[in-house]
């Protein structure tokens, strides 16, 4: 039986879930590169594409490994 490939990657998780703040995690989409940022506080969560300082979506280029 094969293993399904988990689409998108956590690259980087900040906060709590015990605190105000909340957790912002930045995920990477391994099918188009594209970056997002979440935020989970309580019951409310948000994501959005991670821009850099123009306002560009930032693309990670993925190279998967297990070939």
């Amino acid at each position: 039986m094969f293993k399904k490939e988990e689409r998108f990657e956590v690259i980087y998780k900040d906060g709590s879930e015990l605190k105000s703040e909340g957790v912002r995690q930045i995920l990477v989409d391994r099918e188009t590169g594209v970056n997002y940022l979440c935020w989970k506080s309580g019951y409310g969560a948000g994501i959005t594409p991670l821009l850099d300082s123009d306002g560009s979506i930032v693309i990670t280029e993925y190279f998967d490994t297990e070939d």
